[in-house]
């Protein structure tokens, strides 16, 4: 099968592997889609440097083969049946996966495998062997659109960190590709009303379009209702003003965006004594997200919403151009189909 390897910034090369063998446990699957994410992008320009990489975790794909165990379990989709991969490892023996919180696992990276590849979602290729766990049935639907599986569920983990509940107010600072997932997810779940803060007159525009109940810019957060819940998908000082400036009074903010060479973020430790403010981060997904992203994903409820998110589709063969024009240009979803 063909893979594809990002070996250097700047540099991808396209290899013939063996299609993986697959454990009584786990599913092969043959990839219809692999979304290009930040640390995709980070991969490529050389902002994030652990080469040689077998990267792209946002996958969907078609089941093509079960391991006996994992066949006989009552939930595991049928052969042929589109599904949504969890494709980041958890190693399942450090602290923070034996607390519970396999989202921050230390062992995010997979392992090398025969080609020297380090394993980082692996789904830029055309097969992929995964554990029946981290399979998700999503029901008929754009594989592009089931490949954001990944992301759906890092922001259901993102309001689940927030506190969020039916009936609360939500300002989202940041119009991108997660500001977006952040709008549509808290809408389906019944917030009361959705608001964006975002400079780009274009990205205030388009999240506008997309349903959310008002849309400002920084200067303009004051005019908007005080939230019960801010999440922050951006990383700068002015994202944190703007989120301190929407919180209501005992509400919660959420750290959701930002990269490790982001500018230090200010946060005014007695407003938040004195208003008493929950801050807190929020950072990838554990199981009950995915159970959550994939029901999403199953209803077709966001279909339509998230369609309008991919920016771009390539072949495996265009790897490269997607890799560049997702780590260069600003885009919501590059997405590469085999």
């Amino acid at each position: 099968m063909r893979t594809a390897v990002i070996t250097a910034a700047g540099q991808v090369e396209t290899r013939e592997i063996p299609v993986p063998d697959i454990g009584d446990s786990e599913v092969l699957v043959r990839i219809a889609a692999c979304g290009i994410c930040t640390m995709e992008a980070n991969l490529y320009a050389g902002r994030m440097t652990v080469y040689p990489a077998a990267a792209g975790h946002e996958i969907s794909g078609w089941v093509e083969r079960i391991g006996a165990k994992a066949a006989a379990l009552e939930d595991m989709p049928a052969v042929g049946s589109l599904v949504a991969l969890d494709g980041l490892p958890r190693c399942g023996a450090c602290r923070s996966c034996r607390r519970g919180q396999t989202a921050i696992c230390v062992a995010l990276q997979g392992h090398k495998r025969e080609d020297g590849a380090i394993t980082m979602g692996a789904g830029l290729a055309e097969y992929i062997a995964l554990p029946a766990s981290r399979v998700w049935s999503v029901g008929d639907a754009d594989p592009a659109v089931a490949a954001m599986g990944e992301p759906l569920a890092c922001v259901v983990h993102s309001l689940r960190r927030g506190g969020f509940r039916a009936g609360d107010r939500v300002t989202v600072i940041g119009a991108g590709y997660m500001g977006h997932l952040h709008l549509a997810v808290a809408a389906q779940l019944q917030a009361r009303g959705v608001a964006v803060v975002e400079r780009d007159e274009q990205r205030l525009a388009a999240i506008a379009a997309a349903g959310a109940d008002a849309a400002v810019t920084p200067e303009d957060v004051g005019q908007l209702p005080p939230a019960d819940v801010v999440f922050v998908t951006i990383a700068s000082k002015e994202a944190i003003a703007s989120a301190l400036a929407a919180v209501a009074d005992g509400g919660t903010i959420v750290l959701y965006g930002g990269g490790p060479g982001g500018p230090p973020a200010e946060l005014p430790g007695y407003e938040v004594h004195r208003r008493q403010l929950t801050v807190t981060g929020s950072f990838s997904h554990e199981p009950d997200d995915w159970r959550a992203a994939a029901e999403l994903l199953r209803g077709g409820r966001l279909s339509g919403r998230l369609a309008t998110l991919v920016t771009a589709r390539y072949s495996l063969d265009e790897v490269e151009k997607a890799l560049k024009q997702a780590a260069e240009t600003p885009v919501y979803r590059v997405v590469v189909t085999p």
